[in-house]
């Protein structure tokens, strides 16, 4: 099932809810820490016995025989609070516990076991009006220490001279319950010192990492991490509702598997929050074809790219990467117009293609007229001539009313003439509001198109492929790790992050692939709206990746000779794992 997604600011908006309607914040943590413990215990007893190959339910006689140490590291604000309270209930179901403390002076402590001294002295009534005054987290603290739960502070226990902390006896999770979602800058002083140690200690170890809500140091809205700071977690125990942070950008790489603990309804004044996005991992099927059918069953596609500049061999390969794609997921027939001098390359390595010359205007024109789909930009050049081609063309499409994919060099010119004031820009807005346009550029083409600088679209990627949208008008890709697409649909616009995917697809040619891949699924009439939507291409393409490097459900009935591996990945592998995905999803297979 997609999984939604949501940010920060959404995630404060349900708490609020929540406590507006009378519910009690520390019952919720207190809540949330009880069920991160229940879940702390399973994930390690299963990585126990599959360590030991004692799954099998013959060996019940070997739970809890051994001792068990779990380290917590925990920060002053609520997502300490967790932290505490998950020490105290691990505690109470025999966990040997460890609390390193980060941000905390000795005064804190003091005053903790005073006010929990206080309260138990005082009546019933002036105690309740106590603790009624006492932050969630301060509770927590003082629930801890009324166990006798041990702490240390990394103030006090790192080596000031080098800023390592002493490694001592090597636990057997190691959890993260520093930060929560409000942080949206780099760690500083000593957070990010006990960041650094966290890491050293639990990778020396080989411990099992657990992040409590969020890795510490990963930016929930973005996915954002800076400076390399941040918890590298196994796994982490997402409270409430997804964080669109933790599937994008960086937080791929420092999140782990992602474990759902809903606790409240996602709802502001009675009705359900809409996501900023929503997580897909799973292709939506294919229905088989009709018997009865013909290759123009199936569209026709334009690739438009492949030219030839001056003092230069060109990209001739960029053309045939997306045409080959296109055929692989099902078009019916391809047309490549790119340069004369790639035609042969192109007939030899694709002869089930058809070639025309780029520069023969009357000829390509003809060809719009019968297309199906075009695809354009792809090697397409960046000169003049290549911009006044890619003028003409645009142009020629939107008057036969053409679904587009623009791509690559496509992309460039369309940020030139966006700064030249052309025509061709409020042209192609207002056509996309009655007919398919779809847009792919990576990080930087979006800086050019936004007239940006690439971090600062990295900074903040969700916000960028809006602005491109409102900007350009048309459906975009975003590409890179947890690539966004965004699709606009009766005044309506739905974010997706693809959930598939691999850094082995960082490699040229693979955005060619994806063009190829979103004109031949859009080409195809006989499928539903949804099966060869944009996200559905996209998400295809991921799956043929990980395909290739053996990573995920995909891979089913995978005899093995498509794994490559992510190093050495390349785009003209594409194709083969693209058709085995096909296989894989349509209905009778």
């Amino acid at each position: 099932m997609p999984i939604a997604l949501y940010s920060s600011k959404q995630l404060y908006a349900m708490e609020q809810a929540w406590f507006t309607e009378g519910n009690d914040s520390f019952g919720l943590m207190k809540q949330a820490a009880w069920q991160m413990a229940q879940y702390i215990e399973q994930i390690d007893e299963q990585k126990h016995l599959n360590a030991q190959g004692a799954t099998h339910p013959k060996f019940p006689h070997r739970r809890h025989t051994r001792q068990r140490l779990a380290n917590i590291w925990v920060g002053k604000g609520n997502n300490g609070g967790d932290g505490w309270l998950i020490a105290y209930y691990l505690q109470q179901m025999g966990w040997q516990v460890q609390v390193t403390t980060v941000g905390f002076n000795k005064h804190d402590f003091e005053l903790a076991n005073l006010e929990r001294n206080n309260i138990k002295k005082s009546d019933t009534s002036s105690s309740s009006k106590k603790t009624d005054c006492i932050t969630d987290a301060a509770k927590a603290l003082q629930t801890a220490l009324s166990a006798n739960c041990s702490y240390q502070r990394f103030e006090t226990s790192a080596d000031k001279k080098n800023d390592k902390i002493d490694k001592g006896a090597q636990a057997d999770v190691y959890i993260d319950a520093l930060f929560g979602i409000g942080l949206d800058r780099a760690p500083e002083s000593v957070y990010k010192q006990a960041i650094g140690a966290f890491n050293e200690v639990a990778q020396h170890a080989e411990a099992l990492v657990i992040a409590v809500d969020i890795p510490s140091g990963l930016v929930a809205s973005t996915g954002q991490v800076f400076d390399h700071i941040a918890i590298q977690a196994d796994m982490t125990l997402c409270l409430i509702a997804r964080k669109f942070g933790l599937h994008t950008k960086d937080g791929l790489d420092y999140s782990g598997t992602v474990i759902d603990i809903p606790l409240i309804p996602y709802q502001m004044n009675g009705k359900e929050l809409t996501p900023v996005a929503t997580l897909i991992t799973s292709a939506h099927s294919l229905k088989p074809r009709r018997q009865n059918s013909y290759k123009g069953s199936y569209g026709h596609v334009l690739v438009i790219g492949g030219n030839r500049i001056d003092g230069s061999q060109g990209m001739g390969g960029a053309a045939i990467l997306s045409a080959s794609s296109a055929m692989a997921i099902g078009a019916g027939k391809i047309t490549v117009a790119c340069h004369e001098a790639f035609h042969s390359a192109l007939l030899t390595s694709l002869p089930d293609a058809m070639a025309i010359d780029l520069h023969d205007k009357v000829g390509v024109n003809g060809l719009i007229e019968q297309a199906s789909v075009i695809a354009i930009g792809m090697g397409l050049g960046r000169d003049e001539k290549a911009k006044l081609i890619f003028i003409s063309y645009m142009q020629a499409a939107i008057a036969q009313s053409k679904p587009l994919i623009i791509d690559a060099d496509g992309l460039y010119h369309l940020a030139s003439l966006q700064r030249d004031n052309h025509k061709l820009i409020t042209q192609l807005k207002e056509y996309s509001v009655d007919y398919q346009v779809c847009l792919t550029p990576h990080s930087g083409e979006a800086a050019r198109l936004l007239n940006k600088e690439v971090s600062e679209v990295e900074d903040d990627r969700l916000a960028a492929i809006k602005q491109c949208a409102t900007s350009y008008g048309g459906d975009w890709v975003l590409k890179g790790a947890g690539s966004l697409v965004l699709e606009q649909k009766k005044e309506q616009t739905h974010v997706y992050v693809c959930g598939a995917g691999n850094a082995g697809m960082a490699t040229a040619g693979m955005g060619d692939v994806l063009s190829g891949v979103i004109a031949g699924l859009l080409a195809q009439q006989d499928l539903n709206e949804e099966p060869r939507s944009l996200h559905q291409a996209v998400l295809i393409h991921g799956l043929a990746g990980d395909v290739l490097v053996n990573q995920t459900a995909a891979c089913e009935n995978n005899d093995g000779s498509l794994l490559i591996g992510q190093r050495g990945l390349q785009a003209q592998d594409m194709p083969a794992a693209i058709r085995h995905v096909i296989q894989l999803i349509t209905d009778n297979y």
